[in-house]
């Protein structure tokens, strides 16, 4: 099993109208990419009031926009779940600091991220628009890497046995057991989850692109950006224009790219037979039936072997599985007490701020609020678990309706729900359903997708053999959830709830205050306080806000998910 397979040693010398097609389809692609970056690169002057144009005729130009920065994020998310999960996943005392890390960093809101990289990029970039690019860049990134992580992470350290001692009885290079074993045995994970990344970058759009912080806006082309101009001027036909934009988006990227990988990602399915109806895609049957590929992969091959050598110099994979004890103790004192001497330090300097600012006690109103937000999160988790796992069984294990399925929940997962806010405002007055009940609600449209896509990784990754011994035994309904189903999907359900815990407090930012036109309603929590103080400029109460959220986002891993995540990996791994 291999990430990368060799071409096929004969290839086609004549080219055909497939090819010709996919080669018109990738340069035409490279130059909309071109033009549109072009823009990318304009003078900017740092408080320049920058305004959208709401004409519909600008749409099509948004979207290549906000594609492109979408795309720009998913390749950061990449590389950064490779080198976050490998090194955490690899090193066992790197392990204890960096998945922890991890749980500050999702429950972190975009906002906060935003106060910060506006900030740094705006001076890394002086009078570019680039600066607010880069920015904009960074808070989808922010909004799509932490999943993928945790994902690819879970993959790594629940890697079958048997795999592992192939890999070091063959004298793999750690370069070359990443490629050929542990990225392929992780393929189906981190193609679903990156696709529910993607979504989560769609569903905070608006707040990267039209950027408000301490009274200055930084309104960036895109259809984020026109969908918040829309909202704010109150226009429905607007709106719906930019409905209509960003539906066709989604179903543009689920048939041109979503599909096609997650098709080709079955390659990697752990089994001893083929599934019965592997899933297909039109577009990866163009690509194959093309001579790009092979050809592709021929000149490429100088460039694979020169990386397989120099991928020599990160040694062979040969460290024993158990740790001297003696070694092990005297190798934590000590990085225990350099790491918490670290984080102690970091502490003492934000209390110290906090303190020099407002005092300590600028603490105890977000304390307070976010007991209101922790309620709705354990409502939509326990819900959305309810409601999701058995639909997501039911889809990841029937190819047929997960080709049916999978552009459905796509959209349903990549639609940002401030987009529904005009509906929300206009319902919420006219039912008089207080926010305070209907922000759970709100919340769902951003968190509850991250349950159900994992668990349909979780069921498409069960082997076909398991599922034929079962129906060869006859065990059906319970007996069949209690010993196959559940156990199968439980790691990647709890990669899914850990994620849709995070992505609830991410989302209440912009689900506990709600505005269409001149009308506002703000529910009481944690994630309203975080979105006025932003607006604000109120970087004490910011910092507070996302603290406070930091720590209850790690407190609520502490004592609910890492027990279940070490459970998945003990008892229940593949």
């Amino acid at each position: 099993m291999s990430f990368f397979r060799t071409p096929a040693p004969s290839v086609r010398r004549r080219f055909s109208l497939t090819d010709v097609t996919v080669a018109a389809g990738v340069l035409l692609l490279f130059y909309a990419a071109l033009r549109v970056g072009h823009g990318t690169t304009v003078s900017f002057t740092p408080g320049e009031k920058l305004g959208i144009d709401t004409d519909p005729a600008r749409l099509p130009y948004y979207a290549a926009r906000s594609l492109l920065r979408m795309f720009a994020a998913l390749a950061a998310a990449v590389v950064f779940t490779f080198v976050f999960a490998y090194t955490a996943a690899r090193s066992r005392r790197l392990g204890k600091v960096l998945v922890p890390a991890l749980d500050i960093l999702q429950s972190v809101p975009v906002l906060g991220f935003l106060t910060v990289a506006v900030t740094g990029f705006l001076a890394l970039f002086p009078g570019s628009m680039l600066g607010p690019e880069c920015a904009a860049v960074f808070a989808v990134f922010t909004s799509q890497a932490w999943n993928m992580t945790f994902a690819f992470h879970r993959s790594l350290t629940s890697l079958p046995r048997e795999l592992d001692e192939l890999s070091r009885s063959f004298g793999f290079t750690r370069w070359t057991r990443f490629w050929k074993v542990e990225l392929p045995s992780g393929a189906i994970d981190l193609v679903w989850n990156g696709m529910m990344s993607f979504g989560g970058g769609w569903f905070f759009l608006v707040a990267s692109e039209m950027i408000a912080i301490g009274g200055q806006d930084y309104a960036l082309p895109g259809v984020g950006s026109y969908a918040g101009a829309a909202i704010a001027d109150g226009d429905l036909g607007k709106v719906g224009w930019a409905v209509l934009a960003m539906a066709v988006m989604v179903t543009g990227v689920n048939f041109l790219f979503w599909r096609p990988l997650t098709a080709w990602a079955e390659r990697f399915k752990n089994e001893q037979s083929g599934a019965g109806e592997p899933q297909r895609s039109a577009v990866l049957d163009l690509l194959r039936r093309s001579n790009w590929p092979a050809l592709l992969g021929r000149w490429l091959r100088p460039v694979g072997l020169l990386c397989s050598r120099a991928g020599r110099v990160f040694g062979v994979d040969d460290r024993p599985l158990r740790v001297a004890p003696g070694r092990r103790k005297a190798g934590d004192a000590v990085f225990a007490v350099v790491t918490g001497g670290l984080i102690a330090w970091g502490l003492y300097d934000l209390g110290g701020y906090l303190h020099r600012s407002t005092g300590l006690g600028v603490l105890g109103e977000p304390l307070l609020l976010g007991l209101a937000t922790l309620a709705r999160v354990v409502v939509l988790v326990a819900a959305a678990t309810v409601v999701w796992v058995p639909v997501g069984v039911w889809i990841g294990g029937s190819p047929k309706l997960t080709r049916i399925a999978q552009p459905v929940v796509q959209v349903l997962a990549s639609f940002p729900a401030n987009f529904l806010f005009p509906l929300a405002v206009w319902f919420f007055l006219r039912t008089g359903l207080s926010l305070d009940v209907g922000g759970v609600l709100l919340m769902a449209l951003g968190a509850q997708w991250y349950i159900l896509f994992n668990t349909i990784a979780g069921a498409m990754a069960v082997p076909t053999d398991l599922r034929e011994a079962m129906d060869d035994l006859g065990v059906r309904g319970l007996q069949r959830w209690r010993w196959l189903i559940l156990p199968a999907v439980f790691p990647s359900y709890v990669t899914g709830g850990i994620t849709a815990s995070g992505g609830a407090w991410n989302a209440s930012i912009v689900s506990e205050v709600v505005t269409f036109g001149a009308t506002t309603l703000t529910a009481t929590g944690l994630g309203a306080y975080i979105a006025q103080a932003t607006s604000a400029g109120d970087f004490p109460r910011l910092l507070a806000g996302v603290a406070v959220m930091s720590l209850y986002v790690i407190v609520l891993n502490r004592v609910v998910w890492q027990p279940l995540h070490r459970l998945a990996r003990v008892r229940y791994a593949l």
